[in-house]
């Protein structure tokens, strides 16, 4: 068998997420259906991670193994005949048996952006609001508040470094209802490398690395860090957020559709950026 490891882009408006669902429409499924459809092989490819619905990605990895002997050129470019515009194989490349998409992966990066109706700079008063064009609107959170930049920054440098993040993340809906009151949850100790804010045209980024991420961690983030930009939070608030360890401490969940994963790091990745 050969071992593949696929890079996907995808625009997650039309899907219930990555993970495989009945009788819903997600990404892993749909590249289920269209591997089938190509070989004639019944495999459920691995994600590094599960975007949730509505959320989307520039470079999702993915990993399986196909007994048909098949190019690797050739595989992307059948996947992206099958697959439907809104999902496009940008890379597929042979690997060793030992490497799993989510298992193998060494940290994750995301991005997520906000379209500023109030300019940095500028209040409710000083000019009308802008508008979020309707092609842009389906990719970033039209935020409905002036933000104030430099308190969100200090509060975002905060979140580096090793801690709980327990207070930022949703409860796991697949660990819901298993057999047994000790069923383990993720490990809530994450490393971030780096997290920051990035003004952009109209656009608000927060740029965010790390070892890995709890079920909506990267959202609840951007929630608390605009609570923090609206000044209903302060940005000495979130050390004794994270301390907490309580979801209840920290601000709302941002919406979905802001979110992108936009690169899986991988042992040789890291080491020529080292």
């Amino acid at each position: 068998m050969t071992h593949w490891k696929l890079t996907l882009s995808y625009n997650g408006s039309a899907f219930h997420g990555w993970q495989v669902q009945p009788d819903k429409p997600t990404v892993q499924g749909t590249l289920r259906a269209a591997l089938a459809q190509i070989v004639g092989e019944t495999v459920l490819p691995q994600g590094s991670g599960r975007t949730d619905a509505g959320v989307h990605a520039l470079a999702q990895v993915a990993s399986f193994a196909l007994e048909a002997p098949i190019p690797a050129e050739k595989l992307r470019d059948a996947l992206n005949r099958a697959l439907p515009p809104s999902i496009r194989v940008m890379g597929a490349e042979a690997v060793p048996e030992s490497f799993h998409a989510r298992h193998s992966a060494l940290r994750k990066s995301y991005e997520y952006r906000i379209f500023e109706r109030y300019p940095q700079g500028r209040s409710r008063g000083d000019v009308p609001a802008q508008i979020c064009p309707p092609f842009l609107a389906p990719f970033v959170w039209d935020c409905p508040w002036p933000l104030d930049l430099e308190p969100m920054q200090q509060a975002a440098a905060l979140l580096c470094g090793t801690h709980d993040f327990t207070s930022f993340a949703a409860a796991d809906p697949d660990l819901a209802g298993r057999s047994g009151a000790d069923t383990p949850g993720p490990n809530p100790v994450k490393t971030l490398f780096a997290s920051a804010w990035l003004p952009k045209n109209s656009l608000l980024l927060y740029r965010v690395v790390g070892s890995g991420f709890l079920h909506h961690m990267v959202r609840n983030l951007v929630g608390t860090l605009v609570e923090v930009g609206r000044g209903a939070l302060a940005a000495d608030d979130l050390p004794r957020i994270l301390a907490a360890r309580s979801r209840s401490a920290a601000g709302p969940t941002a919406p979905p559709q802001g979110l992108f994963l936009v690169e899986v790091g991988y042992e040789a990745d890291c080491e020529v950026q080292r």
